[in-house]
């Protein structure tokens, strides 16, 4: 086991998702083929191992700078051609912890965002007359 593990340690983030696949397809070596063919989408299994390669690429970029940085980054760049109200929505459907959510919804747009209280739609009030 603890060789195993060692092997799959040097593999990095890829080899975690070799296991994940192989564990969900019940272990047989066609149906982890055929879950990293899926992966690869159109390009099939040369297109599944080049996807674990690029998480490698991804994953080690990523410990290198920090994930607040590189989302502030890409969240940037997509703010030169994606409305900024669109961006700070999704920011919020975000996965991240509330601060880190805060650190983005200010690095977009310092002036907007005072508070990290949701603004609620004003209520909708009903006369009915007897």
């Amino acid at each position: 086991m603890d060789e195993i593990v060692k092997k799959l340690a040097g593999l990095g983030l890829p080899g975690v998702i070799l296991v994940i696949l192989t564990v969900t397809s019940g272990g047989s070596s066609a149906a982890v083929a055929a879950a990293i063919t899926a992966l690869g989408g159109p390009f099939g299994i040369v297109g599944g191992i080049g996807i674990l390669g690029l998480i490698t690429v991804l994953g080690d970029t990523v410990a290198g700078y920090g994930i607040e940085a590189v989302l502030k980054a890409v969240y940037t760049e997509r703010s030169k051609t994606e409305s900024v109200r669109f961006l700070l929505k999704e920011i919020k459907d975000l996965p991240i912890s509330e601060e880190l959510k805060l650190k983005l919804k200010n690095h977009l747009s310092p002036e907007a965002i005072t508070d990290t209280e949701e603004v609620k739609p004003p209520k909708t009030i009903e006369i009915v007359e007897e």
